[in-house]
């Protein structure tokens, strides 16, 4: 054989991939489609079509065009990444084509370790999903869907208004009106009836301070000391436009309401509430949350959970709306309260390796209801309730943040019991379980005093 020719069948023999024992095939027509801002590389199985990989844009045409690439080439699933929003169009086209959309996180589908490539990167979801190695994640109904979509732009609208509510701060700590520093709300009755006076021309200071509502604490003296400063005219201009831009923003947010309680209208009633009337409100949630929506919330999320959530300690109306715009209507994706906790990112991630537990650290997970219950734990501190004396307790063992989660965990665990089973918040049940804690410290107590030779008795009552 001439050397040229043994060299090139070297080269041959060099290029050839290593036979490796592959993963048993469960899902034979499954593709994989590597998502960006401007080019969708899609890989089917090597026997779909002549040519496995594909490229497409992104424009509406173009998706369309791979749907119809895809049902050709007798694809039944389809496994996409979830970057950033640029799934969205790809996955409801592909939906409504009636393909099984597969989205997966993308931590779960790293490539394997050499040259990256979009190419590999779509033929590597398309095998990991036809061997059956990725899970999907949870996307509630597009009737939910929608409603999410809005409440969270609602409180994009509520983040922009806060901002410019220091700017008029700003602008007063500026010409140093201390203002801010005798009332607690600039937003208040009486904040903003003063600033809209001051941008109307008014500099008297009694007669600002007389605009005081009566459920001021500080008197019309103090305000009116506080209202005396400079009044220069390139702070008025900023304060001014800060007061109009967050007026927008209010009149914007009420213009979202109305949107919001249109869509929840929408919703089957799981409870009719002629039949089985809306409880009272307990002591702690009669005055109205901050930012809360101006329609009937609570109502609404009555007839359409079919239970009062709001009867739980700590939580508010607009915790129980986060739950069902995140989640929905029902917990039936969650077979019990373990799964749903974990799902939230509020149990521990325990990584064990050779019998050691290296960590048990909750894991990262961005949840908007996880921080609605966590907020919620936090509102448990003055809570003169068994829940109350559960956070304070795990506090004091385990610190704050600790205790945050730990309690956020046991309102998951209420909401996934009360929403599955529909039934009214029982307060009894965990007085029970807070009475057999208290006897088992004193139990512990009685023992320990005994080590030392004492014994305790109760105090007498003076009745």
């Amino acid at each position: 054989m001439p050397k040229a020719a043994a060299k090139k069948a070297r080269s041959r023999r060099a290029k050839k991939p290593k036979t490796t024992q592959s993963q048993p095939i469960i899902r034979p027509h499954a593709a994989g489609i590597d998502v960006g801002a401007t080019e969708l590389y899609t890989a089917v199985p090597a026997d779909a079509d002549g040519e496995s990989v594909r490229t497409f844009a992104t424009f509406t045409e173009d998706l369309h065009a791979l749907a119809d690439w895809l049902e050709r080439c007798g694809i039944q699933t389809v496994a996409l990444e979830s970057t950033g929003v640029y799934w969205i169009p790809i996955f409801q086209i592909l939906e409504a084509r009636g393909l099984e959309v597969c989205l997966v996180n993308a931590r779960h589908v790293k490539n394997v370790p050499g040259r990256k490539s979009d190419v590999s990167d779509c033929q590597w979801l398309q095998y990991l999903h036809s061997v059956g190695l990725l899970r999907a994640s949870f996307r509630p109904p597009a009737q939910v869907c929608a409603v999410r979509s809005l409440w969270r732009h609602r409180d994009t609208l509520i983040r922009y208004a806060a901002s410019h509510v220091q700017h008029m701060q700003k602008a007063l700590t500026q010409m140093n009106i201390q203002l801010a520093n005798v009332i607690s709300d600039l937003t208040g009755k009486t904040g903003l009836a003063i600033v809209d006076a001051i941008l109307a021309g008014e500099r008297n200071a009694e007669k600002l301070a007389a605009l005081r509502d009566h459920r001021i604490k500080a008197d019309t003296k103090t305000i009116a000391k506080s209202l005396v400063g400079d009044w220069k005219e390139e702070h008025l201009f900023t304060l001014r436009q800060a007061r109009a831009t967050y007026a927008h923003y209010q009149q914007m947010v009420a213009e979202c309401d109305t949107q919001i309680a249109t869509f929840l209208r929408s919703f089957e009633s799981r409870i009719d509430p002629r039949a089985q009337p809306l409880p009272a409100r307990t002591s702690s949630h009669v005055r109205p949350q901050r930012n809360e929506p101006s329609f009937d919330l609570r109502g609404e999320l009555y007839r359409i959970l079919g239970v009062d959530l709001t009867q739980v300690p700590g939580l508010q109306s607009t915790t129980a709306s986060a739950f069902l715009s995140e989640v929905g209507p029902t917990v039936e994706r969650f077979a019990t309260p373990k799964h749903f906790a974990s799902w939230l990112g509020l149990c521990p991630d325990n990584r064990i390796t050779g019998g050691r537990v290296l960590s048990a650290a909750t894991r990262d997970v961005k949840s908007r209801t996880a921080y609605a219950l966590r907020m919620a734990a936090q509102a448990l501190h003055r809570s003169q309730s068994a829940l109350g004396d559960y956070f304070r307790r795990m506090k004091a063992r385990l610190g704050a943040p600790e205790a945050i989660t730990a309690a956020a965990h046991k309102l998951a665990r209420i909401i996934h019991h009360l929403v599955k089973h529909r039934c009214p918040y029982d307060a009894s049940v965990f007085a029970q379980e807070e009475e057999l804690h208290r006897r088992r410290r004193e139990k512990n107590l009685r023992k320990q005093a005994a080590l030392f030779g004492f014994q305790l008795t109760p105090l007498q009552s003076n009745d």
